[in-house]
């Protein structure tokens, strides 16, 4: 029974390759462009909410190619509307934009040179995430799509959202201002797709997952009053810094024993404290802020309670008094089953079913998880890294560093999930 349905898989693939093999040559002709653009935006990179220059460069591909297009989407935002020549579904196109203020260490031709500040530091300024790529690979796609209307039956949106990374303080931005502002509607999204390049998993290959398969971040701030005394007399005051300590040795807890690890992963993390300013005072408060990071939403809202009962108590237990609040800063990166078990035959296609890797979850956070709470939508990971390499580049690091050549299959993916999922023209 398996080697029939084996059969039958690669005789689908096969006649699913047939139908745009005649887009395989404008994919070959495109791949240049798609790396200059890549090393152009890489080489100019531009934080979240400012993306000024990144805008305009996509903004004038997506006019250049006859593409309805709309600017200043949640500030720096680019909304791209292709039209097919018969009606149909419409399915959304997903790219971010942004930078982080990462200093970059690679020796590379198209290095950022890029410096500005960030609150209140200079800081450089670097594509350590793989979001030029991902925006570079939508232009792409946006081309090869613009071509062939006579081969769409609905509509594309092509959305290039700034701001993934987070806005800065005080401001709204991101996905969820875009959905804020009504980027699914008008019209309105049946479905949306996105990807992520990964430089630890190898060129040509695309992992995946159904279901959850980033986690919802939140952020935690922890502020605990205790009394201020001499650093000699700890008796005739109440120490903030251990009960602190107590906190977070409780927090862990809520993870190693209560959580339930064998449904998802889930995290706990204080990521700074700050109390006291001399050696012998032990000061009158301590505050602390980390991150939550869960899977499923059953296990986030028991960790959430959870660690409102522990603070309190833990706090009351040691005479002083504590208070929580968390803020939730994206939401759990789901994939529709029913979409992904529909538009799985088209990755398999487009990479072969051996390169199409069915991963667990990672306990990152994406905010592509925002359109997904409003539409069905299919989040996958591309391959990054050079084959054969044993040395990878982490994210979000001086050193990240991206193949070229792994992004190709970007747009062969995006193209043929679009054109499969809104249907061909005879």
């Amino acid at each position: 029974m398996k080697q029939l349905i084996r059969c039958f898989l690669l005789l689908a693939a096969t006649a699913g390759f047939a139908q745009h093999a005649n887009l395989e040559s404008e994919y070959q002709a495109i791949e240049a462009k798609v790396i200059d653009w890549r090393h152009d935006i890489h080489q100019f990179p531009e934080l979240s909410n400012r993306e000024f220059k990144t805008a305009e460069k996509i903004a004038a591909h997506l006019k250049s190619l006859g593409i309805e297009v709309q600017t200043g989407v949640a500030h720096t935002g680019v909304v791209g509307v292709l039209k097919g020549d018969r009606p149909g579904k419409v399915v959304a196109l997903r790219a971010d934009i942004d930078a982080l203020p990462v200093r970059e260490r690679n020796d590379l031709p198209f290095k950022s040179e890029v410096t500005t500040e960030f609150l209140g530091e200079e800081v450089g300024v670097m594509h350590a995430c793989g979001h030029d790529t991902h925006t570079a690979i939508l232009m792409g796609v946006a081309e090869i799509l613009s071509g062939h209307r006579d081969k769409i039956n609905g509509t594309v949106k092509f959305i290039f959202q700034p701001a993934e990374e987070g806005p800065p303080p005080g401001e709204e931005g991101g996905a969820l201002l875009m959905v804020k502002e009504g980027v699914l509607k008008n019209p309105d999204v049946d479905a949306i797709f996105g990807l992520h390049i990964n430089s630890q998993t190898p060129v040509g290959t695309i992992r995946y997952k159904s279901g959850g398969v980033m986690a919802a971040a939140q952020e935690f701030t922890i502020r605990v009053k205790g009394k201020q005394s001499h650093g000699s007399q700890p008796w005739s005051g109440v120490d903030p810094i251990l009960i602190s300590a107590k906190i977070i040795d409780g927090l862990q807890t809520i993870i190693s024993r209560e959580a339930n690890l064998t449904n998802e992963a889930a995290v706990i993390t204080v990521g700074k404290i700050k109390s006291g300013v001399r050696f012998n005072i032990i000061p009158e408060s301590a505050e602390m802020i980390g991150t939550i990071r869960t899977l499923d939403y059953d296990m986030k809202d028991q960790i959430n309670r959870r660690m409102e009962e522990m603070i309190t108590g833990i706090a009351k237990a040691y005479q002083g008094e504590a208070t929580l609040t968390i803020r939730d800063a994206t939401d759990i990166t789901y994939n529709d089953p029913a979409l992904v078990e529909q538009m799985l035959p088209t990755l398999q296609r487009v990479a072969g079913a051996e390169n199409v890797k069915n991963s667990k979850a990672v306990t990152g956070a994406e905010d592509f998880s925002y359109f997904q709470r409003e539409v069905p939508g299919f989040f996958f990971f591309l391959g990054g890294m050079t084959p054969g390499n044993t040395e990878s580049f982490p994210h979000h690091t001086p050193d990240f560093k991206i193949d070229d050549s792994g992004m190709l299959l970007g747009v062969r993916a995006m193209t043929e999930l679009t054109l499969d999922y809104l249907g061909t023209g005879n």
